[in-house]
């Protein structure tokens, strides 16, 4: 047991000085780690920044922009500033990733997926928010998982907190997003069978939102869709909408989408902890 605790320091001071190196490459990259909290763990004065990632299970590995707060470090999958990026993506480029890492980009479910599917982990999802006024507001979920593609990334988030509200789970009964499986133009997973909005009946919640997103009925969270500029983002059904934050049709100016998880516990096989 003692040696193979010495064997598992060796290792984490090995990764520590690879991480404290953080040499760059030509594009701006740092040195790697299995995520962006495991390389904050290890470097804690790591930056944010473009990282090569290689989470557990994964054979190649791919870039991330690590947000690194005094909280420890966020992995970013989503972010949103303007519209010179567009969302009104399909099932193939939402599954794959798309958008600039140092700008506007979705990281890609299967990469999502591929840092969540370790039950032996915990993640932490943030949703950051702003507004055309100069307002912020951030959601918390414990508990963050997404399924595999067969479930079509299934959402699983667990307690809220926060200042923005609860939309995920809704801005009124029934229209609760937790448990649903992603939704694009071209392939619909939504609880809509149809939804009457109105008049209107709606089969597909992507025609209505734009963008895709972990639709229910249709629900009160969507931040993929079209980006509407100050002066022209209310009225829209589409647009970034966090509805317990702003109700009815008001876009959000930015937002970002963000996980960490809590550190390992100390002891047992160092693979199988990141």
């Amino acid at each position: 047991m003692k040696g193979l605790l010495g064997y598992g320091g060796l290792i984490l001071a090995v990764l520590f000085v690879l991480s404290e190196q953080a040499n760059k490459t030509g594009k701006g990259v740092y040195s790697s780690g299995t995520d962006c909290t495991q390389i904050k763990t290890l470097s804690p004065q790591a930056s944010s920044g473009v990282y090569a990632i290689q989470p557990v299970g994964v054979r190649t590995p791919f870039k991330v922009y690590c947000e690194m707060r005094s909280d420890g470090g966020w992995t970013v999958f989503q972010r949103r500033s303007g519209g010179a990026v567009s969302f009104n993506k399909n099932w193939a480029a939402y599954k794959s990733g798309f958008g600039y890492l140092r700008q506007d980009y979705w990281l890609g479910l299967e990469n999502v997926f591929s840092l969540t599917k370790d039950n032996s982990k915990r993640w932490t999802m943030r949703v950051d928010l702003w507004d055309h006024d100069g307002g912020s507001a951030f959601a918390e979920y414990s508990d963050f998982r997404l399924g595999n593609e067969a479930t079509a990334y299934k959402l699983s988030v667990g307690k809220y907190s926060g200042n923005a509200g609860d939309a995920i789970r809704g801005a009124y009964p029934g229209i609760d997003q937790n448990g649903y499986g992603f939704s694009t133009i071209d392939r619909d997973n939504d609880g809509c069978t149809p939804c009457i909005f109105d008049d209107i009946a709606m089969t597909q919640c992507t025609f209505l939102e734009g963008g895709g997103w972990w639709y229910s009925k249709c629900g009160s969270a969507s931040l993929n869709g079209e980006w509407h500029p100050s002066g022209d983002h209310v009225g829209w059904a589409s647009g970034l909408h966090w509805r317990t934050m702003k109700p009815l049709a008001h876009s959000a100016k930015a937002s970002r989408m963000m996980i960490k998880t809590s550190l390992p516990k100390l002891g047992g096989s160092l693979g199988s902890k990141f």
